[in-house]
């Protein structure tokens, strides 16, 4: 049984940094492509990053752009999200995801073969 963790989140002032993970368990995805993605109270799921198989690749929302970074360990079936300079608007329920089978685009939230239960990051002012 495939299944995806979250972990990392929490609760912090402006301008801080958070990291989170996650972790796959049930079916190595070294070579699939996985992504990012938040959504807020009473907002639809959103794209934050996605990264191709080996690194090589990485793209990102503009909101995120230039303040969060998307990184994998395919040894460790992981993928990471750097967060800095977080901003109120960053709030969110975070997710991870994993696109195996869909071709379609991948900033389209059902472009995602499988997804993490999320985890919540609350970003004060």
């Amino acid at each position: 049984q495939v299944q995806l963790e979250e972990s990392g989140g929490g609760l912090v002032q402006a301008g801080a940094s958070l990291r989170l993970s996650c972790s796959a368990s049930g079916h190595s995805f070294i070579r699939f492509p996985w992504a990012w993605f938040r959504q807020a109270p009473g907002s639809e799921r959103e794209f934050v990053a996605h990264i191709n198989w080996n690194g090589d690749t990485k793209n990102y929302a503009d909101s995120v752009k230039g303040r969060f970074t998307i990184s994998r360990d395919n040894g460790e079936n992981a993928v990471y999200l750097q967060m800095n300079s977080l901003e109120p608007t960053d709030t969110a329920v975070y997710y991870c995801a994993i696109q195996a089978y869909n071709s379609s685009p991948f900033r389209d939230p059902k472009s995602m073969d499988y997804w993490g239960k999320g985890t919540l990051v609350t970003v004060s002012s």
